[in-house]
């Protein structure tokens, strides 16, 4: 059984198919990246998957789990992380501060023992403090700890959102365009980041443009186009496929 498995997804907004009957297979430990044009459904896909977006038709399990109908909320609690495209995060905000915020979804404890900061609620605020340093350590952001978000350099920003996801101790961990915007070192600071991430055990799926990452990186491609999966892959096959040329690459079939 796939760690992850999207079934037949079909999503529509105003009549228009965002997504029409899009199927796919990730294994534990998988980096999967997801290519395309601009339009193409990507960022649509990973909303069903995170649950932000309930789709019509179709199903989508996670460990065997139907998470279809489940709210952000719940799809975070079974151990689905994201980091967005578009930065999420409080910049009037510490680096801290943030990834502890992030870290609300793991609380177990009742008003009472918050309030009082004694028992289960010292203990979670203990071992929260230590996953999150341990982030801050392996994204190399202790220079920042202390900083505003909002005062960080654009990609320092883009660093914090992927640990910020990190903070929750996904076991799949869904990046969308992690490295749009970014200089050639960034890119490649993030790129190794990425590679640790999926040797420590997590799961990976990545959205981005960059063919020369996703062709390098990537364990399977799948490439979708007017909102179907046209290709699916190793990277030199996707690469050689005409569909995928013409759709992606600008290349006649």
């Amino acid at each position: 059984m796939a760690q992850l498995d999207v079934e037949g997804v079909t999503l529509t907004f105003g009549g228009v198919a965002a997504l029409s009957g899009v199927s796919m297979r990730v294994e534990a430990g998988e980096l999967v990246s997801i290519i395309g044009p601009n339009g193409a459904g990507k960022t649509s896909l990973l909303n069903c998957i995170s649950g932000f977006y309930h789709p019509e038709r179709g199903r989508i399990l996670f460990e065997g789990q139907d998470l279809t109908r489940a709210s952000p909320h719940e799809v975070t609690r079974k151990g689905i992380a994201r980091a967005f495209q578009n930065i999420e995060l409080f910049s009037g905000l510490t680096v801290l501060e943030n990834l502890l915020l992030a870290r609300h979804t793991h609380l177990s404890y009742g008003l009472l023992q918050a309030g009082l900061f004694y028992g289960r609620a010292l203990a979670e605020e203990v071992r929260n403090r230590r996953v999150v340093e341990e982030v801050i350590d392996f994204m190399e952001l202790e220079p920042y700890r202390k900083a505003l978000v909002g005062n960080l350099p654009y990609g320092v920003r883009k660093r914090v959102e992927v640990a910020r996801a990190l903070a929750l101790s996904p076991k799949l961990l869904l990046l969308d365009e992690p490295m749009a915007g970014m200089t050639l070192e960034e890119k490649e600071d993030m790129v190794r980041f990425i590679l640790e991430i999926r040797a420590r055990g997590t799961t990976v799926i990545l959205i981005e443009h960059d063919l020369g990452v996703v062709m390098d990186i990537s364990d399977r491609v799948y490439v979708l186009d007017f909102g179907q999966v046209i290709a699916e892959g190793r990277p030199e096959e996707v690469a050689k496929n005409p569909r995928v040329q013409e759709a992606y690459m600008g290349v006649e079939a």
